[in-house]
């Protein structure tokens, strides 16, 4: 099995040094570079598993590197920063970002989020047969190879929003509270927290509904959850 690799993205070199040796000690491949410029053109020229990156940078912050990130792949990306602001958290989910870690860190817990986000993108793979597939309407999500079409277009979602419509998909008319959604997803233990599950929500549904004020198949059940709603289901 080849080893995973990460881009570290962050300007303080030496945060940037310290997370390197940690991650390659666990046996990770690590790309480490200064700021968002050079991280765009190293993940441009080489295959990486995981991002981290800071967000306060010179030449570009890593918004704007997640954005450039988010038009090309879905890999997940991790946020750093010394911001410990809700708005800032919530504008880091919204633009993409899959996690999101306050400095100062635990190097442990770091590596804990690593492999933990890593096990998830990486096992949406594994496990399931060839044709895995559900098709519906205008929709068809290809769980084998993580592709989401409508109308015949690939719809691109990020690795969090494949994640949620998988865990839907899977179990159509089956409802899932937020809780659920967020422990199954991310992997955490809920703490009440709704306004994660709903950016990721929001985005999701503005990506594979119609009108997503009128959703088709993701329907909110009030009081309850979500649930995948679909009139016939074709299973690949």
């Amino acid at each position: 099995m080849r080893k995973s690799n990460i881009l570290v993205v962050e300007d303080e070199r030496e945060i940037g040094i310290l997370l390197k040796k940690y991650l390659e000690n666990e046996g990770y491949n690590v790309v480490l570079k200064e700021d968002g410029l050079l991280g765009l053109s190293a993940f441009k020229n080489d295959v990486f598993d995981l991002v981290i990156s800071d967000i306060m940078m010179p030449n570009m912050d890593g918004i704007a590197l997640c954005n450039q990130i988010r038009h090309i792949s879905n890999v997940p990306i991790i946020f750093l920063t010394a911001k410990d602001d809700e708005t800032d958290k919530l504008i880091g989910l919204m633009q993409g970002a899959d996690d999101y870690i306050t400095k100062p860190f635990s190097v442990r817990e770091v590596v804990a989020r690593v492999k933990s986000t890593l096990r998830r993108y990486l096992e949406l793979n594994q496990g399931l047969p060839m044709n895995a597939m559900v098709e519906t309407g205008d929709l068809v999500i290809d769980f084998t190879n993580c592709i989401v079409m409508k109308n015949n277009e690939e719809l691109q979602l990020r690795s969090k929003e494949f994640e949620i419509l998988a865990l839907l998909a899977k179990s159509p008319g089956k409802v899932f509270s937020k809780g659920k959604i967020f422990e199954a997803v991310w992997h955490n233990e809920y703490l009440g927290d709704d306004n994660t599950v709903m950016v990721h929500m929001r985005r999701l549904r503005k990506k594979i509904e119609d009108d997503s004020n009128n959703p088709r198949y993701i329907q909110t059940v009030w009081g309850l959850g979500y649930k995948f709603a679909a009139e016939e289901i074709k299973n690949g």
